[in-house]
C-alpha cells in the first residue's frame, strides 16, 4: 500500500472510496483482508491526522452518495478521531503522565529481549510478526489488526502498553497523541477503568479469512490497573473576537489553509511549521518523518499556486517572528515544545473542534448522540 504525500492525491482516493466501497463498509469494515486488499476501508486517516482532508469534508461527501442511516457507522468511525482529541484536550496530562511513564520503561527495557523481539517481529506469534512488518514497511495497520496487535503485545507478551504506544507513533502515518494513547489505554484496561480487549484466536481467523493458523494466545488475562484518576480540566477555546491582519503559523495537523475555516482571512504571510525528531520525546522513523515534510510541501506549493505569500520554517524558529496567530496544534509534541518554551500563542480553533469538543467529557457512546447535531451544524 502506497501514501501518496498531497492533498490531490487524498481528494482522488476519498472520491473513489465513497464511489465504489462506501456502500459496503458497515459489513466488510472489520475484515483485515492483508495491505494488498484495503477495498473495504477508506485509508483516508493519514490525511485526516495531518489536516490534508478534514472530518466535515469527507462526512460532507458521504451524505450526497448515501443518507445519515447508511452512512452512520462510517460517520462515527470519521469522528472518533475527534472525539478522542477533545477527550485528551479535556484531560491533557494523561499525555503528560505517559511520556514520563515511557522515559523510564525505556531504560528499563532497552535490553529486554522480549521487548527486542517484538520491534523487531521475531517472536513466537506469526500473525504479529507479520503485523511489525507490515508498519514498518506501509507505516500504517488496519484499525482492527491495531487493537489484536496491542493486546498481544500487552496480555501475551507482556509488555508495557507504553512502549507499544511508542511504537505505534514511531512508525504510523497516521499516528496522533490522543487517538494513539488513549486506543492503547482502552486495550489495556485503563482507559475505561476495568475494561480491556483481549485478541482471540477464533476472532482474527475470521476476520482475515484464516490468513493465520496455531495463534497461541493469553485469552484470559485480566485488565491492567492505574492508581492515576483524571479530573476534567475546564478549558475555553475560543478564537480572538477579530482577527487582524498578521501572520499565521500551521502546524502538521492542520495542512490545508485553503479549505480551512479561515481561508476568506486576510494575513500578511502564512508559515508552516516544521518540527525535527530532535524536539520530540517520541523520535519518528525516517519514513514518517519524509510523509510529513512531503504533505508540507505540499501544501506550500498550494498556497504559492494561489499567490500567498508563505515559507517553511523549523519550529525552534517562532521566535524571530512577530505579531503572530497559530492554528492550534493540539496535545501533542508541537504544543509540548511551545509550552517548554514558553511561546504564547493567540491560537484559532477549529470550528468542528469548539463545537464537538464540549461533548467530549464522557465515554464515545455519549458523544456519538451529538454527531447529528453535529453535522447538521455544518451542512
Amino acid at each position: 500500500m502506497i501514501f501518496e504525500a498531497s492533498r490531490a492525491k487524498a481528494v482522488d482516493r476519498l472520491n473513489h472510496f465513497i464511489e465504489n466501497n462506501l456502500s459496503e463498509y458497515s459489513k466488510l469494515r472489520n475484515f483485515d483482508f492483508g495491505p494488498d486488499n484495503r477495498s473495504n476501508i477508506s485509508c483516508l486517516s493519514p490525511y485526516i491526522t495531518h489536516g490534508v482532508l478534514n472530518e466535515l469534508e469527507v462526512i460532507e461527501k458521504s451524505l450526497k452518495k448515501f443518507s445519515f442511516v447508511k452512512n452512520e457507522k462510517f460517520i462515527q468511525e470519521v469522528l472518533w478521531r475527534t472525539y478522542w482529541k477533545g477527550w485528551l484536550e479535556l484531560r491533557p496530562n494523561v499525555w503528560t503522565d505517559y511520556l514520563i511513564e515511557l522515559n523510564d520503561l525505556r531504560n528499563e527495557f532497552k535490553s529486554n529481549q522480549n521487548y527486542l523481539n517484538a520491534i523487531e517481529g521475531k517472536t513466537n506469534i506469526e500473525c504479529f510478526n507479520e503485523w511489525v512488518n507490515e508498519l514498518k514497511e506501509n507505516n500504517y495497520l488496519h484499525n482492527h489488526t491495531r487493537m489484536w496487535f496491542a493486546s498481544i503485545w500487552i496480555f501475551t507478551l507482556d509488555l508495557p502498553w507504553q512502549l507499544g504506544a511508542e511504537f505505534f507513533m514511531r512508525h504510523l502515518y497516521d499516528g496522533d497523541a490522543a487517538s494513539n494513547t488513549l486506543g492503547w489505554r482502552w486495550v489495556a484496561g485503563i482507559q475505561t477503568q476495568g475494561k480491556h480487549y483481549l485478541a482471540s484466536e477464533w476472532n482474527i481467523k475470521k476476520f482475515t479469512n484464516n490468513r493465520f493458523q496455531n495463534i497461541k494466545l493469553n485469552e484470559n488475562a485480566t485488565p491492567k490497573f492505574s492508581e492515576k484518576s483524571y479530573t476534567l480540566i475546564k478549558q475555553v477555546f475560543n478564537n480572538p473576537q477579530n482577527i487582524e491582519e498578521k501572520n499565521l503559523l500551521i502546524f502538521e495537523n492542520n495542512l490545508s489553509f485553503e479549505i480551512s475555516d479561515y481561508k476568506e482571512n486576510k494575513f500578511e504571510k502564512i508559515y508552516i511549521i516544521s518540527n525535527k525528531n530532535e524536539n520530540r520525546s517520541i523520535k519518528l522513523s525516517e519514513k514518517l518523518v519524509k510523509f510529513k515534510s512531503l504533505l508540507i510541501e505540499d501544501q506550500k506549493k498550494r498556497l504559492k499556486d494561489k499567490s500567498i505569500n508563505c515559507e517553511v520554517i523549523d519550529i525552534s524558529e517562532i521566535k524571530n517572528i512577530e505579531n503572530y496567530y497559530g492554528f492550534y496544534p493540539t496535545v501533542g509534541e508541537n504544543l509540548d515544545y511551545l509550552n517548554s518554551n514558553n511561546l504564547k500563542i493567540s491560537f484559532l480553533y477549529r470550528n468542528l473542534d469548539q463545537l464537538a469538543w464540549q461533548y467530549c467529557n464522557k465515554g464515545f457512546f455519549n458523544f456519538k448522540n451529538y454527531i447529528p447535531k453535529i453535522i447538521s451544524t455544518f451542512n
